[in-house]
């Protein structure tokens, strides 16, 4: 399980283009974000690295 800090997430559209992102690469993948806390929590095979990048790319920085 992966748990990541993500910026720039303020509404349900933004939840679903960051699980749209991960399951790009695993359609299995569970996302779980959570707005309040600009957190996403997934369950997935990919490294953190290439989760980090997925959601990057799709336009919501992964804070270190």
């Amino acid at each position: 399980m992966l748990n990541l800090k993500v910026s720039g997430m303020t509404c349900a559209g933004c939840i679903n283009a960051v699980t749209r992102a991960v399951q790009s690469q695993d359609p299995s993948a569970k996302v779980l974000a959570d707005l309040a806390t600009q957190t996403v929590t997934l369950e997935t095979t990919l490294s953190s690295a290439e989760a980090s990048q997925l959601i990057t790319d799709a336009g919501f920085p992964v804070v270190q």
